[in-house]
């Protein structure tokens, strides 16, 4: 029985980023708070990086969903909120940032710079191709030289 309460309590304590929302943030308005969630969903902890504010424990991830929530008390839309957010902390707060604006040149960075590589190793093994079928370049005196050396 001893081990169960111990395997119990070892997974409760590695799940508890999975509880990052603290009772006391939590709306009283399922509504709400299930608006609220959705919206935390998409922000980024700018502490953790790769993480949304809701699964994150850091003090500025509370911070976001405590401001997430007093915007929607204050009678805000998703959308007023989410843009609220982005004025004070910048773009990189969405975890899936806008395809708008100066953030084409990123979305297209990676897909155009496969094509420009798929493209130089085209040209390298077009090239390479063609200089095999060249003669290797030696003096006939060179060749003699490297047949003996292979010989032995």
């Amino acid at each position: 029985m001893r081990r169960f309460w111990l395997t119990i309590s070892l997974l409760l304590a590695l799940a508890a980023p999975a509880f990052a929302v603290q009772p006391d943030e939590i709306l009283s308005d399922p509504v709400m708070e299930a608006r609220a969630r959705e919206i935390s969903q998409g922000l980024r902890c700018l502490v953790c990086r790769n993480e949304n504010i809701d699964d994150s424990n850091a003090d500025l991830a509370r911070d976001l969903r405590l401001l997430v929530r007093e915007r929607l008390v204050a009678g805000d839309s998703d959308a007023e909120v989410v843009d609220f957010i982005v004025a004070r902390y910048g773009e990189y707060v969405l975890l899936m940032p806008t395809t708008g604006g100066s953030n084409w040149l990123l979305w297209g960075a990676g897909p155009g710079m496969l094509l420009i590589g798929l493209g130089i190793g085209a040209l390298f093994i077009r090239r390479r191709g063609r200089a095999g079928g060249e003669a290797s370049g030696l003096t006939a005196e060179e060749e003699a030289r490297l047949k003996e050396i292979l010989r032995d």
